[in-house]
């Protein structure tokens, strides 16, 4: 699709067999965006806010966390950018493994816009991929930065 939009995506996780998973769902699906990875909790926000090594990243315009992360984990760096009036507006996805009611619920607490359990069979996985990145990019509209 020529004129299909192409966003700034975060992944922050720190598993890397998942990170890979993620940049091979991107480019079986064909999906232009831009993926940028961070590993940790600390580098995420670092990361959103253009600290340190991050000075030059982009904005995103979708996140796609994980929940149980190093140094700081996700539901603490979901409540922190909530809580930042700059960053709030950015959609966030917890694409985690948990399937633990009291997760899931937490996370829509801290204002998450979505909440993935990751498949752990790869096809689906690239299928939720797919699916997340059809409604951000073609039915969702994301506010400009």
């Amino acid at each position: 699709m020529p004129d299909q939009k192409i966003i700034d995506v975060l992944l922050v996780e720190d598993d890397p067999g998942d990170v890979l998973m993620t940049r091979e769902a991107f480019e079986h699906n064909k999906l232009r965006n831009r993926l940028a990875v961070v590993s940790d909790g600390v580098s995420a926000l670092e990361f959103l806010r253009k600290q340190g090594e991050h000075a030059e990243a982009p904005t995103p315009d979708l996140i796609l966390l994980d929940l149980n992360l190093p140094r700081m984990d996700g539901r603490e760096v979901l409540q922190a950018l909530k809580s930042d009036d700059e960053l709030r507006k950015i959609p966030v996805v917890v694409l985690t493994t948990s399937e633990a009611e009291e997760d899931v619920v937490r996370s829509y607490s801290l204002h998450a816009n979505a909440y993935v359990t990751k498949p752990v069979d790869f096809d689906r996985f690239i299928d939720v991929v797919r699916q997340i990145d059809e409604f951000f990019v073609e039915i969702v509209r994301l506010p400009a930065h």
